[in-house]
């Protein structure tokens, strides 16, 4: 239990080291919009992350039910994630003060961070592949 709270917090802290960069990278490109962006962003990475732990603690509690139960209470809090989303999203468009775009970008970087923390988790495989070695 306490090796998936560290990951949840891996997971997290990436998003938020990926939010500071997209930040930093908005403001010295997109300099007329990037409170915009900012906002976006930061809107849409706090939706991500809430709803990322929100599935940590539906598929917690889903393994201690009946398979039945189970899945009926997955696809349930699927729908009302999805839901929620679709309401982000909405808002986003419809906010002059939010960046659609950032809104997005922020939703995804949890995908981000978790790929990123899966890609650099096994460093002996790199280590294989630059010498050359089968893996």
């Amino acid at each position: 239990m306490e090796e998936i709270r560290a990951l949840i917090r891996d997971i997290l802290k990436w998003v938020i080291l990926l939010s500071v960069l997209a930040s930093v990278v908005f403001i010295l490109f997109f300099r007329s919009d990037a409170l915009a962006l900012i906002l976006g962003l930061a809107f849409g990475a706090s939706i991500g992350m809430l709803g990322f732990i929100d599935l940590s603690q539906t598929l917690q509690r889903a393994v201690k039910k009946s398979p039945e139960k189970a899945q009926s209470y997955t696809v349930r809090k699927y729908f009302i994630r999805f839901i929620i989303n679709g309401v982000v999203i909405f808002i986003a468009v419809v906010a002059p003060y939010l960046n659609v775009i950032g809104t997005v970008l922020g939703m995804l970087l949890i995908k981000m961070s978790i790929m990123i923390t899966n890609l650099f988790n096994d460093k002996q495989f790199y280590k294989n592949i630059i010498r050359g070695k089968e893996v």
